[in-house]
């Protein structure tokens, strides 16, 4: 740390207790009381350095030989007036970075300008504040962290601006710039030509370039104000947005335990790990949180989606502002694509804990995603211009949501207190176009299903008309028709659309082995019989072909086999139902026929006239039907 030496007499002062004896030899006529310490000094040094000390004691001297006088608002206190002291009897003192900012303070209360003397205190702390401190990181940091002690006389002075100014200035500066490296602490000091310096002489090795987050850890000891007044400088002065990013998701984890709880400390290339700060209470804590929430860039990709989830599940706990936290979802939103499922697992902090995890906040964290695809273009995912797709970068990212959505269901779906209608408003507000496969979906209503039993058959249907049975793979239908938490309706067209791709498999590898056998003959009878080797892997390419269809027809015929047995189920069970019918009604059938045949028996001409006249209308209707005589 950078110095400066200031008076050249040996030091005549000493401490007794609470007091302060300057043993010059000569008796005090004045005490000076500055919060509970006394000093026992002389007039002349003091008055004739300090307007104010000048009036002060004229006006409590009165004529007096002695007199006592009080500097409560001095700033600094007793620390800063005793090296005030021993400037004004001209005893060694050093001027440093920690000091100066108190020190220019006490001198401006004081009034020891140049009127006073020349080379007073004040012109002594500015020129080695201005020429000094602000000309290195180090120092200029250390000063700016004294200001915090005097800050309303600080601000007066312009001390801090001018201290962040310094910060930014070399923060911002590209060290490659002019051949010569940004002075780093941490750093071994460097020639020009870059290699290491050891007194003074030249070692031969190499320093590593600096990364762009050298300063992060330093900055993060500024108290929240001047930090806040640090940002703002950088990005005035140009500073990348993803390296403020950075250096707010550094003083975050510092200072906000939550968000250290679930994640690693460090994140991102380069990044230190941070210190333990100091302990901020739960009101602190929803200050800051919400002042990096407005500090955090704006645009889609600075900022790691695991760190906005990470301040969004501590925004929860300590319940911060409600725009904060909507202001959170929307960022997440912006850049669901690049979230991973641990991210979206956020617990349910409400009083009601309905469910274990939130997933009201993930329906709405994707309702942003969607929104911001929709003004990207990527709502007309199939629209067609010049005979190329137009919107197809727009489908990478809403797949990749799909996917990741349907991790999240399958995780959230054993809860048994998640409601059918959030789990179906969930997987349903995903665009169909989204999913290229419904095997995701349907595992998670698989999962939905096993953990709640007690659903009606209405209800599962319901649930499952979410998938599209022409979606799932191969290896899903082959589960999904001996899933017995299936509807019925749901097995028979997984079963019939599983034999129409098991067809048109089989249809497609017979086409290739034909187009297989056409180029076999013809390059046979182009290259002739010197090439045998090319017809030997051609045959057995055939033989594997073969071998696949076979195990191809082998399982069409299965399921052949399982869709008429559960035909033969179906058809078992209407007549059952029929038969139950039918003995209900039997005996009311027996007595309508009993009754029948007797009235038949009683009146036999009548019914052998209704016969006749049966016979007649039928042969009238063959008359005029067919035109001939049966």
């Amino acid at each position: 740390m950078a110095c400066m030496k200031l008076g050249s007499k040996s030091d005549a002062f000493q401490r007794r207790g609470q007091a302060w004896f300057c043993t010059t030899g000569l008796p005090s006529d004045v005490v000076v009381e500055v919060e509970d310490m006394s000093f026992h000094l002389h007039k002349f040094p003091l008055l004739s350095r300090s307007g104010l000390m000048e009036r002060l004691i004229a006006d409590a001297s009165k004529g007096e030989d002695s007199c006592v006088i009080g500097l409560p608002k001095i700033p600094g206190g007793a620390k800063m007036f005793e090296l005030v002291a021993k400037f004004c009897y001209g005893v060694k003192l050093e001027l440093t970075a920690s000091n100066v900012v108190c020190l220019r303070c006490a001198a401006e209360h004081l009034e020891m300008t140049e009127e006073y003397g020349e080379g007073n205190l004040i012109s002594q702390t500015e020129v080695f504040l201005n020429q000094v401190v602000l000309q290195n990181w180090n120092d200029s940091l250390r000063a700016l962290q004294t200001c915090s002690d005097v800050l309303s006389c600080a601000e007066d002075l312009d001390i801090p601006k001018r201290c962040i100014d310094s910060l930014a200035a070399n923060a911002c500066t590209n060290p490659t710039l002019f051949g010569w490296p940004v002075r780093d602490h941490r750093a071994p000091l460097q020639s020009p030509g870059g290699s290491v310096l050891w007194n003074g002489i030249s070692t031969g090795a190499r320093s590593k370039n600096l990364s762009s987050d050298w300063w992060f850890e330093d900055a993060s000891t500024l108290s929240l104000s001047l930090y806040k007044r640090l940002i703002s400088a950088m990005e005035t002065r140009g500073m990348k947005p993803e390296t403020i990013a950075g250096s707010l998701s550094f003083y975050a984890k510092k200072y906000l335990p939550g968000l250290n709880r679930r994640h690693g400390a460090s994140e991102g290339s380069g990044h230190l790990a941070p210190g333990s700060g100091a302990l901020l209470s739960v009101e602190e804590q929803k200050i800051l949180l919400e002042e990096i929430d407005h500090l955090l860039p704006v645009q889609k990709g600075f900022v790691s989606t695991k760190f906005l989830a990470g301040l969004l599940r501590t925004a929860k706990i300590l319940r911060v502002n409600p725009s904060c936290i909507s202001n959170l979802e929307m960022r997440i939103g912006m850049q669901l694509d690049q979230a991973t499922l641990e991210d979206l697992l956020m617990p349910c902090f409400s009083y009601s804990m309905e469910t274990l995890y939130d997933v009201d906040c993930v329906q709405r964290i994707l309702e942003h995603f969607l929104a911001m695809d929709q003004v990207d273009g990527g709502e007309t995912p199939g629209s067609v211009d010049g005979g190329q797709l137009m919107g197809s970068p727009s489908l990478v990212p809403i797949t990749m949501v799909a996917k990741l959505i349907d991790g999240y269901l399958a995780e959230v779906a054993p809860d048994v207190n998640l409601k059918l209608p959030k789990f179906q408003s969930l997987a349903g507000g995903v665009p169909e176009y989204a999913r290229p496969l419904d095997d995701g979906l349907y595992r998670a209503i698989d999962i939905y299903l096993q953990a709640h039993p007690w659903f009606a058959e209405s209800d599962r249907e319901q649930l499952c008309r979410l998938m599209d049975c022409q979606k799932l793979s191969l290896e899903a239908c082959t589960h999904a028709a001996q899933n017995e938490r299936l509807p019925l309706r749901i097995i028979i067209q997984v079963l019939f659309f599983e034999q129409l791709q098991l067809r048109t498999s089989i249809a497609g590898c017979f086409l290739v082995s034909d187009n297989l056998d056409g180029s076999r003959q013809l390059r046979s009878g182009l290259l002739g019989a010197n090439d045998g080797g090319w017809a030997t892997s051609t045959a057995r390419e055939n033989q594997v072909l073969k071998v696949g269809m076979d195990n191809m027809k082998m399982r069409v015929s299965e399921l052949e086999k399982e869709c008429s047995n559960m035909r033969q189920e179906i058809q078992k069970l209407g007549k059952a139902k029929e038969s139950s019918l039918a003995k209900k009604l039997g005996l009311r059938l027996k007595s309508q026929m009993c009754s029948t045949h007797e009235d038949s028996a009683s009146k036999p001409s009548s019914v052998h006239s209704h016969s006749h006249s049966h016979v007649k209308f039928e042969k009238t209707k063959d008359r005029h039907g067919r035109e001939k005589k049966t």
